[in-house]
């Protein structure tokens, strides 16, 4: 089946032409679209492919349409009322519900493309597309190896979810900025060893920065001030002459 999509206004119009053949083992879809007539196309096609496919026209019926039911890969426009499509996805994310995710959009931009793919989209698809390119996709995604997705990471009661660029620390979430983020997820996924500062500067910036500079230290200094003072707790320790590390939990 080839469908072509031409955005006219707020419905698209349709050509549907001849089927093509599907070699997609038989999956269950759900399809996050809130343009009814693409939907039900869509619907329509992967049923006749043979596979199951519901419907949500808005994120939050997605979110608990995805939690109620195993889906082996879901198709999630990126313009949604409400919640977006990629708000939806990190919410996805953020309850570790891994079905690849499959993102349309009727944007060409690479800035979209990119906020998809880091709010945690395995592909994307842009608008017009051919139904059996979205068959193909959707096969590619379901026949890949199950892998290992970022999890939350935990030390303690600090939490850090790499997916969703959140932190939280007993409970309370603590808004850290990009390089804090990048400091601090270092020195969970490297728990009991001790990172130079070298290696915090390779790992949270580019090479080409000047090395002497004190500027670890300094986001060191801020962490301490946003994860460990307010809650009264010394989870970042100074290793001297080396670097840091993180305590053990009491």
């Amino acid at each position: 089946m080839l469908i072509a999509v031409t955005i006219v206004g707020p419905e698209p119009e349709f050509i549907v032409g001849s089927r093509g053949t599907s070699t997609i083992q038989t999956v269950r879809v759900l399809i996050v679209e809130d343009q009814p007539k693409l939907a039900a196309l869509l619907a329509r096609g992967l049923r006749e492919e043979g596979h199951a496919a519901d419907i949500a026209g808005r994120g939050e019926d997605a979110l608990w349409m995805a939690g109620a039911a195993p889906y082996d890969a879901i198709v999630l426009d990126l313009m949604l009322p409400g919640i977006d499509g990629i708000e939806t996805c990190r919410e996805l994310r953020r309850h570790d519900i891994w079905s690849p995710v499959l993102m349309l959009t009727a944007r060409d931009g690479v800035d979209d493309r990119v906020r998809g793919l880091d709010g945690g989209a395995d592909d994307y698809l842009t608008k017009p597309f051919a139904f059996d390119e979205l068959v193909a996709r959707l096969r590619a995604l379901t026949r890949r190896v199950p892998a290992e997705r970022p999890v939350v990471v935990e030390h303690g009661d600090l939490r850090l979810d790499p997916a969703a660029h959140r932190v939280w620390r007993n409970g309370t979430e603590v808004a850290l900025s990009a390089k804090e983020f990048a400091i601090l997820e270092l020195l969970l996924r490297n728990q009991g060893s001790v990172l130079t500062r070298s290696q915090l500067l390779e790992g949270a910036w580019d090479m080409a920065y000047e090395r002497r500079s004190n500027i670890v230290d300094v986001y060191i200094r801020n962490l301490r001030e946003k994860i460990d003072r307010p809650f009264g707790t010394e989870s970042i320790e100074t290793v001297r002459g080396v670097g840091y590390r993180l305590r053990e939990p009491a």
